[in-house]
């Protein structure tokens, strides 16, 4: 795709600053990319990216001569010395994850290593996976009645995670509960769920692969059943899992903000 001919480096930056930015691409479908991060891409110099998980024909937007990098064939530092020399050769250099680089991104660690080197770092958002696979399903998280509260999360292997955080601690609050990282753990997830002792068998469960893409796949079932189905579907990486009523909620309350008779600063209710 061709480049802004009206774009500049100094659109996003001062010249006197060297720069990186970490971008979020959204969950998969390239028209989910905002324009901020579109317009970047599109004028990118350096363009490191999350291979094993973003939607190659987001990379489409790009320049051609823009240099591209793999990440899923990089180690930390290779990274950052590319990121810190293009920075300093007065490159737009951006780092370019999936979804949105707040959740399960590791920006903490690169913009930590950036800035020791006098870089400066900007985050643009994306699109959340999350909210990709809400939208899959026509979901409303946080349903009136049901919960207010949506836990985000993901089960231990390599990654520790903290005690009080186990899955079964988090359980209990019974409220909406999404799992990155997590679908080949299934099973356990499952086990973990029910010891908190609010969920049951019988509770709403789904796993969303690859949340918007072409081929993205839903399944839904319970606590009882989702383990053998996500087998049978041989899905093992790539996918949420939202837990909760919301999937298929028995009952919910309306609105109160647009009840007739609630009055709020924009409208007064009929009594």
């Amino acid at each position: 795709m061709q480049s802004n001919s009206n774009y500049s480096h100094s659109n996003e930056k001062d010249k006197k600053d060297m720069v990186v930015y970490f971008v979020g691409s959204g969950p998969g479908d390239p028209e989910l990319i905002t324009l901020k991060a579109k317009r970047i891409l599109e004028n990118a110099d350096i363009v490191i990216y999350s291979g094993s998980l973003l939607n190659p024909e987001i990379l489409k937007y790009t320049k051609k001569d823009s240099k591209l990098y793999d990440a899923a064939l990089l180690d930390r530092e290779a990274i950052s010395k590319i990121l810190i020399q293009g920075a300093k050769d007065g490159k737009l250099a951006i780092r370019f994850h999936d979804g949105d680089p707040a959740l399960f991104s590791t920006i903490r660690e690169q913009i930590d290593k950036l800035e020791k080197n006098g870089i400066k770092c900007v985050v643009v958002p994306g699109v959340t996976a999350i909210l990709g696979a809400a939208a899959a399903m026509n979901l409303e998280l946080t349903l009136p009645g049901n919960t207010q509260t949506v836990i985000i999360t993901r089960a231990e292997l390599r990654t520790p995670v903290p005690e009080m955080e186990s899955i079964s601690a988090l359980a209990r609050h019974g409220a909406t509960m999404v799992f990155y990282l997590s679908v080949h753990l299934i099973s356990h997830v499952v086990q973990e769920l029910l010891k908190g002792g609010v969920y049951t068998e019988d509770t709403p469960i789904a796993i969303v692969y690859r949340a918007t893409w072409n081929d993205q796949k839903i399944i839904k079932g319970t606590l009882k059943d989702i383990s053998e189905k996500t087998r049978q579907a041989k899905i093992i990486k790539t996918a949420l899992i939202i837990v909760g009523d919301v999937i298929n909620p028995k009952q919910y309350e309306f609105s109160k903000v647009y009840d007739e008779e609630f009055t709020h600063g924009y409208r007064k209710g009929i009594k």
